[in-house]
């Protein structure tokens, strides 16, 4: 549906993610400038006003995009991301949280009352008379309520239909730029969308094989931190022993933490043909152990000291796994 002013409508939502994914959208630098031109932006709630209530007022299939990022954690989020799947025609799983669950996602390995402790709590927090937060208050002038937190975090298509994917924390700018030009020329019939469910703005393999490090046969004796000792900028960061994810990880951010000397942390999700990344990762890391004595190859993966972390990081809401047994039992 086009706008008063002729133009298609255009919105972007923030669930439970960080708000880099917004950031990144403006540091694609004058290519903003092609998206106001060719789109009249009507639901943008960290960039201008706007209401749950506009939104609602909408004919169906009113909005031509939606880019939502951030996944689903409590009734809010999950309330806007069913009314922006009814009100647009392309809704975009837009970043890590919103594709694989990410950072956040890592809280379903803690179950509700383990996260809510820790956050009002701890010792870095003061709680009101032992106060904890609830759905719901009285209050003079009737009753507030608060969205109330889900039992685990899931990913967007997790609860509602998705058009196409586009991972990264956050995406590259210069995917978002190129994925821009293809949904405008789209819209001018100058060029065709991709298939439906397709992952955009990536590359087609994965990020080892955009990295310049020079590489062997790699054969590890030990994992390390990356800030135990000096380490040779040339050389693959995994035959060093730095647990590296590249390996395992889809390509399209044109290898920047390994080019800079940091591992890669698996941000733009599982290569082509993985159905669970933590599992490829686990296998790909084990292959390149060099040794055939148990008690060796146990004392080198004792060397990775978040292993959770490290092959779940972005992707444990999405993966076979999905949580850990203390969430399960909240389901």
């Amino acid at each position: 549906m086009m706008s008063d002013n002729g133009k298609p409508k255009f919105a972007m939502y923030w669930a439970a993610s960080c708000g880099g994914c917004e950031i990144a959208v403006l540091n694609i630098e004058e290519k903003i400038l092609d998206v106001d031109a060719n789109f009249d932006v009507v639901f943008w709630p960290v960039a201008m006003d706007g209401k749950y209530k506009d939104v609602e007022a909408l004919p169906d299939e009113a909005i031509t995009l939606t880019l939502f990022n951030g996944g689903i954690r409590n009734t809010e989020n999950e309330e806007i991301a069913r009314l922006l799947r009814r009100k647009s025609k392309i809704l975009v799983a837009f970043g890590s949280c919103a594709c694989e669950g990410c950072i956040p996602g890592l809280a379903n390995f803690s179950s509700k009352a383990e996260l809510i402790n820790t956050a009002f709590s701890t010792v870095t927090t003061d709680p009101v008379n032992g106060s904890m937060p609830r759905p719901s208050f009285a209050v003079p002038e009737g009753e507030l309520h608060i969205p109330n937190i889900y039992p685990t975090l899931r990913t967007l298509d997790q609860v509602v239909d998705v058009d196409y994917y586009m991972p990264g924390c956050p995406p590259e700018s210069h995917q978002i730029a190129a994925v821009v030009d293809i949904v405008i020329a789209a819209l001018k019939g100058e060029g065709a969308l991709p298939p439906r469910g397709s992952t955009i703005g990536v590359g087609p393999s994965t990020v080892c094989d955009e990295c310049p490090r020079k590489r062997a046969e790699k054969k590890v004796t030990g994992f390390v931190r990356i800030f135990s000792r000096r380490f040779d900028p040339d050389v693959c960061l995994l035959e060093q022993g730095i647990p590296c994810n590249g390996l395992a990880t889809r390509g399209g951010c044109g290898a920047r933490c390994p080019k800079a000397g940091a591992a890669c942390i698996g941000c733009y999700g599982p290569a082509e043909g993985s159905e669970d990344q933590g599992a490829r990762l686990m296998a790909a890391l084990g292959s390149v152990i060099d040794s055939n004595d148990p008690e060796e190859i146990d004392r080198i993966i004792d060397g990775i000291p978040d292993p959770a972390g490290q092959f779940y990081r972005f992707s444990l809401a999405s993966s076979l796994l999905h949580a850990g047994r203390s969430a399960w039992k909240d389901e």
